[in-house]
C-alpha cells in the first residue's frame, strides 16, 4: 500500500483504513465508476492503479498479490479477464477523478472516480512529425511536376482518337467493297457449276 498522507487516517485506525480502501477498490472494479468523497478518491487512486498494473502482468504471483488486498475472487477475476485487456496499451493513468460538488448533509466535497477504458490514441513524437512534414514538402513539388505533364498528355490523347477513327472508316469501306464484289463472284461461280452438269 502506498505511504499514507500526513494527518489523520481514513476510518478509525490503520487496519480500518486498509479494509475501507480494499472495499472501495472492489466496488470500483465491479461498477467501473463510484461516487465518494474527494479525500477517499485521492487515497484510492494509487492503490487501484497499482492493482491494475499487477493485473496487466497477469501471472500467478500478480493474482495472489491482488487477492491479498481484495478478498473477492469474482472481482479479481473480472479485473484480470475484462479490465486488464482493455487497458493493455495504456501506460498509466487508469483512473479519472471528477469533482461533483458538495454533499447535502455535511457539505463534504464529493467526487466520482472511474476507470479510463477508452482506447489509447498515441500522439506522434516531434521527430516523426518533423519527418512527416519534410516528406509532405518533398511530395508537393513532385505533384506539381505531374500536374505540368498532365496537360501535355491530354493534348496527345485527341490525336490518338482521330487515328483510331480513321482505320475504322477504312475497314468499313473494305467491307462495302467486299460485299459488292461478292455477288459478282457468286455469279461467276454459278455458270461454272452449270457447265459441269
Amino acid at each position: 500500500m502506498p505511504k499514507p498522507s500526513k494527518g489523520p487516517r481514513l476510518g478509525g485506525g490503520p487496519a480500518h483504513e486498509r479494509l475501507l480502501l480494499a472495499n472501495l477498490t472492489a466496488a470500483l472494479f465491479t461498477h467501473e465508476s463510484i461516487q465518494t468523497t474527494e479525500t477517499k478518491a485521492k487515497r484510492l487512486r494509487p492503490l487501484a492503479e497499482r492493482l491494475i498494473t499487477f493485473a496487466k502482468r497477469g501471472d500467478l504471483h500478480a493474482r495472489r498479490r491482488v487477492l491479498a488486498v481484495i478478498s473477492d475472487k469474482g472481482v479479481v477475476h473480472k479485473l484480470f479477464t475484462e479490465i486488464a485487456p482493455q487497458v493493455e496499451d495504456r501506460e498509466g493513468g487508469y483512473t479519472r477523478i471528477t469533482k461533483t460538488g458538495y454533499r447535502k448533509g455535511d457539505n463534504a466535497p464529493m467526487a466520482v472516480i472511474e476507470l479510463v477504458l477508452e482506447p489509447v490514441v498515441k500522439k506522434p513524437s516531434a521527430k516523426k512529425a518533423a519527418a512527416k512534414a519534410d516528406a509532405e514538402k518533398s511530395a508537393k513539388p513532385a505533384k506539381a511536376a505531374k500536374a505540368e505533364e498532365a496537360p501535355a498528355e491530354e493534348t496527345a490523347e485527341p490525336a490518338e482518337v482521330e487515328e483510331t477513327e480513321a482505320p475504322a472508316e477504312a475497314t468499313e469501306t473494305v467491307e462495302e467493297t467486299a460485299t459488292e464484289e461478292a455477288p459478282e463472284a457468286a455469279a461467276d461461280d454459278a455458270p461454272a457449276e452449270d457447265d459441269a452438269k
